[in-house]
Parts: C-alpha cells; structure tokens; sequence
C-alpha cells in the first residue's frame, strides 16, 4: 500500500492566449496544400520502394511464348524489307564483340542477393536475418538510396554494416574511403569487430590527444593507406577541417539518434561532409516525438523530407496514438527507407527478458530532504505566474537526487569523521532493498550490470562494494578510453571474479557487450525511456545465454512515479510508429 506523498506538486494553469482570427478560405487552402504534398511525398516513397525491393519480390511480368530456333523469312517478305531499307544486315564480328562487351558491362551492375553468409567474412558466419538485412543494404546503395538499419539492440547492427561495407570493397572494387562514427565507448569494439569479420578491411581509429591526432592524421590519414576510418562524434567535431577534405563513399552514424536535433553542432558539422551515401544505424529511431524522426529522415534525404513544418502537421504525435489510418500511412513513407526487426521475431534461441518493477519508500532523512525541498520552493511551485523552465528542472533534480541517496547533498553524511557503515544503507529506502537483492543474487551465481544516472551515486555505491567486499569494475563519461576496454574485457573474461560492473547510465548504455551478466538492476529511471532499454540491452543481445532479468527501483508517491509514466507513453509511440511498422 502506497504512503501519502510529503507534498502534492501544483503546477501553475497556462495563461489563455487570444484567440487570433483566422481565414476558413484561407485555412482551407493550406489544408490542401498540405495534403497535395502529402501525397506527393507517398508517390516518390513508393517508386523507392518499387526499385529498393528485391527483384524476386516484384510482381512477375507474363512469360513470353517464343519459338526456338531462327525463324525461316518468305523470299517476297524479305525483297519487300531490303526495298523498304528496313532490312536488319547479319553483324559483323566486331559489332557483335562490342555488343557482348556492352552487355558484359550491364551485368556486372545486376543487384547482388546472397542467399548464404558471404565467403568475406572471415570470423564465423551471418544469421539468415543478417544476411537479409545485408541484402536490404545492399538494395540500398544499388539504388542510390540512403537508409536507417533500426534493429533492436542486440541483433549485429555493427556485423551488418562491416558486412555492407566488404561487399562494396570486393564485389564493387570500392574499398572506401568510408568514415564510422561511433560514441567513444564503442571504439574499441568497432575495431576488434572489423578485426574479427572481414579483416581484408583495412579499418584505423582517429582517438587521442591534439599531438596523437595529428600525427595520426600527417602519418596514416594522409598517405589514405587505409579504408575505413573509425572516430567518435567528440572527434569529428575537434577535427572537422580534416574530415572535410575527404569525399567519402559511405557515412555510417552508430547510434544515429545523437543527431535528432538538426540545429546539434554535431548535426551540423555531419551535414558539410561530402557523402555518396549515407547509413544511419540506431536501436531506437523514435525515442521521445515524431519530429526527431523527420531529423534523422531529412539527414538522409533532404530533398524527400524537405520541410519539417510538413512532416509535423501530417504526422501530430497525439494524433498517431489513436488514429490507425495516419499510422498505416507513415509506416507507407517509413518503409522504403527503415529495417526494423525485433529479438522476439529473428531472434528464437535468445533466452527471455523479464522486468520487475520494485517500488519502494522513502527512509526517514530522506522524508525529511524531501519535505525541506518542496519547502523551500513551495511559493514558486503554487505561484499563479510564468514559472521558469530551468528553475522547475533544478527542483525535479533535487528531488531526484533525494529519493536515490540523501548523501547526494552536502551536509546530509554524518561526519566528520566519516565512515562506511550500515548508515549507508539504512538511510536510503533504494539502498535498504539493494542491499538484499545483492546478497540473494550473489548466492544464485548471477552477475550484475548496476545502473545509474548519477555519477556521484557511483562513489556511494562504490563505497558500499567495498565495505561488502564485493569485486567490481566501473565505467562513467569520465572513464578514459584505455580503462573502459579494459574494464570490459575484464569483465568478460572467462571465470571472471568480478560480481558487479556499474555503469552511469548514458555513458555505459551504447553499444557495448556485456553479456555475461544475467541480471540487470536501473537504480533509478530516465525521461528517455530507450536510454534505459539500452542499458537493459547491455546484457540482453546475442552470446546471452541464461534469461536476463531487469529490477528497476521506483520510489512510491513521489517524482519518480510520474518519470516512468511518461516513459511509458513515449514507449506506446514508438511500439505504434516503428515496431508494428
């Protein structure tokens, strides 16, 4: 049974605005030539489409009825054609030699489907599905058509696109240059994976200090002995002069919905390369509104996806969570240019995911924190006037940071001198059932991906391991790039001793493979519900091999509950736009 919250938060009514007068000819007209374009823009969605299909998809044209042989000419048919000047003469043998030449020329441009894991990759072999998804790539680039590979998390994005990238190197003699832009976690396993799948690629890494780069940028880039270049977005930005000057032949983004927002100086800086082609890859191409999807589709094609102002009036993000028919019709615009498959489709050997939600109290300092902010604030929070956005957000964080551990704040600890001791524990609601749930794992033999938006959380709870002796590795945004591989590494190795590996939440929840953990625990939740499926994610994806069970820990009546209800709706958007898509 639920306690009653410290304090009920009233928000201020907006103020009405006047109601401008508006022209019905004139609205009516905007109407229809909002939906001319609309059905524009579903015209050049389905040529796309027809040309991005697989050919053995097209509807089959009638089969001719032709009789074998040369057919015998009349001597009267043929006298009347050469008095016509219409009579075909036999070729010679150069005319025939060029015209097999022209047609040898045609195929070497026919579309290649693999049926099987191309003999390129080296390291084991593709899934069916990956082959698929290489085939769709494939299609893709035939065509002259950009894409997004939204695959959930898990699935081999990373193996897919190497893949892409070695058919283009031997079957198409385009060894690049490509450019992979990756978050800086991921480096290390871009790498090793090139390394593994399709070694006759020749991948380098752009990392390090201003004296490594430009050693690495006079010594490597330069000479261009090498086909792909593999960076972080921090590095593309630092060294954008240079990555100008290349004209590349493919753009890949891991983890694409970094660049949702067009007017991001990443965004824009990604813009000015030139690019033949571009590739986005990301498990969560809709993470909180319909607009940030228009973002990543006009990235890729600009002149499709022209005006966002259009893509937002058709396509009202309340309007798609109950209009079926306007669903239906993004997904027709969304098809050509977006694969989505999901583990419980492609992926049957995959043991299950299952989340258990623990909701829990507050202890009583944190009552008390809890009760002092909302004091504080108390007038701004009930005053009738413009509240100020940023000042609303300082308190929901305060908030926050309260119901995780009171000794977030200053002050709070009791000391000096200070001690690791069962106050640690006792006085946080969350610590008092970690605590438990720890030690009852430890004894079933699970491993343990800890979860956290907050890096000062991570000290506290790094404390607590210490004090229980239990063994862990760490990983936040101030990780250097040496330590997290070896972190990881550590981590996954055989008969590893480590018991937990805590991660801040958004620098630990991209791209890495941590699957030798079963269990997954969110200390506490974020706004965005897709950083959290890929923190899950972390454990849950392929070389997984017992079920992964996620607690996530919510503190009852109070700012986290109203956190994980929204996240549950932009979830229900996403569920209704990409995955049923």
């Amino acid at each position: 049974q639920k306690n009653d919250p410290p304090f009920q938060l009233k928000l201020p009514p907006k103020a009405a605005r006047p109601e401008k007068e508006i022209d019905p000819e004139y609205e009516e007209k905007m109407k229809a030539d909002r939906a001319k374009r609309f059905e524009f823009l579903l015209k050049q969605t389905e040529l796309f489409a027809h040309f991005i299909q697989p050919a053995a998809q097209k509807s089959p044209t009638s089969p001719l009825k032709v009789k074998l042989g040369r057919p015998r000419m009349k001597k009267d048919e043929k006298q009347s054609l050469i008095s016509a000047g219409e009579y075909r003469h036999r070729r010679t043998e150069q005319e025939e030699d060029e015209e097999l030449l022209s047609e040898s020329r045609k195929t070497s441009n026919v579309c290649i489907r693999f049926e099987e894991s191309p003999s390129y990759v080296k390291g084991g072999t593709l899934r069916d599905y990956q082959v698929r998804g290489l085939n769709w790539m494939i299609s893709l680039y035939e065509n002259g058509v950009n894409g997004i590979l939204a695959d959930e998390m898990g699935l081999g994005k990373t193996l897919q696109t190497i893949a892409l990238l070695g058919y283009l190197k031997h079957y198409r003699n385009i060894p690049g240059p490509h450019m992979v832009l990756v978050p800086k976690s991921t480096l290390h396993n871009w790498m090793n994976e090139f390394k593994r799948w399709v070694p006759s690629l020749r991948a380098v890494c752009l990392i390090g200090d201003k004296d490594a780069r430009a050693a690495f940028i006079r010594d490597v880039m330069m000479p261009g002995e090498w086909d792909v270049c593999v960076t972080s977005y921090e590095m593309v930005i630092k060294e954008k002069s240079v990555f100008k000057k290349f004209n590349w032949r493919y753009l890949v983004i891991d983890e694409a919905h970094r660049i949702k927002n067009e007017k991001s100086k990443l965004s824009e800086i990604v813009r000015e390369f030139k690019t033949t082609n571009r590739l986005l890859l990301t498990g969560t191409p809709l993470q909180n509104n319909l607009h940030e999807l228009w973002a990543l589709l006009n990235f890729l094609l600009p002149d499709v996806f022209n005006s966002a102002d259009d893509f937002d009036s058709w396509f009202d993000t309340k309007n798609c969570l109950g209009d079926q028919k306007l669903v239906e019709r993004l997904h027709a615009v969304l098809k050509p240019f977006l694969l989505r498959r999901i583990k419980g489709e492609v992926e049957k050997s995959l043991p299950p995911k299952k989340e258990v939600k623990i909701y829990l109290g507050l202890s009583k300092m944190q009552r008390e924190w809890y009760t002092r902010i909302l004091m504080k604030d108390i007038d701004i929070l009930n005053s009738a006037g413009k509240m100020d956005k940023m000042r609303l957000l300082n308190i929901l964080m305060q908030l926050r940071k309260c119901c995780n551990h009171p000794y977030l704040f200053d002050g709070a600890e009791p000391g000096p001198p200070y001690t690791t001791d069962t106050h640690l524990i006792t006085n946080s609601g969350k610590m008092l059932v970690l605590d438990k749930l720890l030690a009852k794992l430890r004894e079933q033999g699970s491993r343990v991906l800890l979860f956290s938006q907050m890096t000062r959380l991570l000290d506290i709870l790094e404390d607590y391991c210490m004090w229980r002796g239990y063994e862990y590795c760490r990983l936040d945004g101030q990780t250097p790039h040496e330590e997290r591989e070896e972190a990881i590494d550590t981590f996954n190795a055989p008969n590893s001793s480590k018991f937990i590996f805590m991660l801040s939440t958004r620098a630990g929840g991209l791209g890495i493979n941590l699957a030798t953990a079963d269990v997954v625990i969110l200390y506490d939740s974020d706004w965005n519900p897709q950083v959290d499926l890929q923190a899950m994610d972390r454990a849950h994806r392929i070389g997984q091999k017992k079920p992964v069970r996620v607690f996530r820990l919510i503190t009852d009546n109070t700012v986290e509950e109203r956190i994980v209800e929204r996240a549950e709706i932009k979830l229900r958007l996403d569920s209704i736009v990409i995955q049923q898509g």
